[in-house]
């Protein structure tokens, strides 16, 4: 008896198979729950436009994607290509399948010189060529889809090219007058310094509980962290931003829709995995939150939206957890750069009308409200700050358009640098325009309004209080060195018993 014969495959389905489309190492494919929101990325755009993109991904620091949107078009005419192809085989079966079920219905064997055996090796010839064709077509939508979803986000035309970001301006801050101690830099006017002597930190402690990069606030640091949270959220609601206390734990493919991805598969991951069993394997992962943007930005995942609920504000303290903090070091001494820590966030969706950036609800106005809160809050504290327009190359794959808040920190400055000051500086809060790459990777859309489509809604995003981050600069600017005590802004005392100074005079 011979062997069974092989399918046949024609000559362009086993040329497809052979060509490699990926040009870093893929991740393994993150397991979705079944509940899990469709991403939809605007695939036609990212076609039209290639070059657009593959530049984008160069200026946002993104060299090894540089090429996907080249591919995305090829893909993407292959698919087109293929879906014409198959229109002549499957049109060719149908009409072998009403010969061959005329044939078997009369008991004929052949009929206008074809016989039935002939007429099925032929139907099954084609129907091999068209699952060929059609299984190649979906690979090439696959990889289209995979391929959209891994660019970051076009970049606004307010970010600036490059790696340096521009001053915008100055909060309680004048640079032809610094602080008194900005020429002579001082070791000691460091919050760890401050903390440790005063018992408001303790690291020593959470070295041993958990290692380094963790901290314990105690007596009035525990009491200066919560007044912090408090007076955010009562900032934030004030400019009515409704209160939310979100979950630490969010599926991973929430993360990744969020924008939270590494640049490529060489780059340090900042978010922490929850272990799973071996019986848990086949279930969606689970990892830690970095910010509350993250389950922030889910909790309208897969819903509509009505356009008169726009905008959509919300505000949330949590925890939040980064897996890879940083090297150790003068910059990343102390409370600046950890692995858990407090924040509050602010949260965002505008309804995404064409040419109504000007309108009250915009993500452009939500994004200046943002900003008029960070620097509310950090006027108030009475810190010494600056504005940065941030760079394309520091942006994060979801944003358009970031601003950074910086504090200046004694603690910061080098001795070497005499009058530069620039070393002292170090972010406390960002902003960010995410335009609608997050709804369209979690499924949001707004429906209803002044346009009858159901579209993709703007979010935006940005830091109401990085707790140990302000916490730290409050030591180190409020600490008077005479009185060998803290001084508690004003804003702050309300939500410690009243307490004006931390310490012993």
């Amino acid at each position: 008896m011979a062997p069974p014969r092989p399918p046949y495959v024609c000559i362009n389905c086993r040329l497809f198979s052979r060509r490699n489309f990926s040009v870093s190492a893929r991740r393994p494919e993150t397991i979705r729950p079944a509940t899990a929101p469709k991403p939809t990325p605007d695939v036609k755009h990212i076609r039209q436009n290639p070059e657009l993109y593959s530049k984008n991904c160069v200026d946002r620091n993104y060299p090894s994607h540089a090429d996907y949107p080249l591919k995305i078009q090829q893909l993407s005419e292959e698919a087109r290509r293929l879906d014409q192809d198959l229109k002549t085989p499957r049109s060719r079966i149908k009409q072998l399948e009403k010969a061959i079920a005329k044939l078997a219905a009369s008991n004929n064997t052949s009929t206008d010189g074809a016989d039935l055996p002939s007429l099925r090796s032929e139907a099954t010839r084609l129907k091999d060529e068209s699952n060929a064709m059609a299984t190649r077509k979906t690979s090439c939508t696959d990889e289209i889809h995979r391929l959209a979803l891994s660019l970051p986000n076009l970049s606004s035309p307010h970010t600036p090219l490059g790696a340096a970001p521009t001053l915008i301006n100055y909060i309680n801050f004048d640079p032809d007058s610094p602080p008194a101690w900005v020429q002579h830099p001082d070791p000691a006017r460091s919050h760890v310094t401050i903390g440790t002597n005063l018992n408001l930190l303790d690291f020593t402690s959470s070295a041993t509980t958990t290692g380094w990069g963790w901290y314990f606030l105690t007596n009035e640091g525990a009491l200066l962290e919560q007044a912090l949270i408090q007076y955010a959220l009562s900032v934030a609601r004030r400019h009515g931003w409704k209160p939310v206390s979100p979950p630490s734990l969010v599926y991973s493919y929430i993360a990744e829709a969020c924008g939270f991805q590494p640049r490529d598969q060489h780059n340090e991951q900042q978010i922490w995995a929850i272990e799973q069993s071996e019986k848990d394997k086949s279930k969606p992962q689970r990892s830690l939150a970095a910010t509350a943007e993250i389950p922030l930005a889910a909790m309208q995942a897969g819903r509509d939206i009505p356009a008169s609920e726009l905008p959509l504000r919300l505000v949330g303290p949590s925890r939040c957890y980064r897996a890879e903090a940083g090297s150790r070091g003068v910059d990343t001494k102390g409370l600046y750069r950890v692995h858990e820590f407090t924040k509050v966030e602010m949260f965002a969706w505008a309804d995404n009308i064409p040419d109504s950036s000007s309108s009250s609800s915009s993500s452009t106005a939500l994004f200046a409200e943002l900003l008029a809160i960070q620097t509310e809050i950090l006027t108030a504290l009475h810190l010494p700050c600056r504005v940065l327009e941030m760079p394309s190359s520091d942006l994060g794959a979801s944003a358009t358009r970031k601003r950074d808040i910086e504090v200046l920190f004694p603690s910061r400055l080098r001795a070497a640098d005499n009058a530069d000051i620039e070393s002292g500086w170090g972010e406390v809060t960002s902003a960010s325009i995410c335009t609608d790459y997050q709804s369209r990777r979690l499924g949001t859309r707004v429906r209803g309004g002044p346009v009858k489509e159901a579209r993709f809604p703007h979010t935006v995003n940005g830091t109401a209080m990085a707790v140990p981050r302000v916490l730290a600069a409050i030591l180190e600017n409020g600490w008077d060195a005479q009185r060998g005590v803290v001084v508690v802004p004003e804003v702050l005392r309300n939500y410690m018993g009243g307490l004006e100074v931390i310490g012993k005079e």
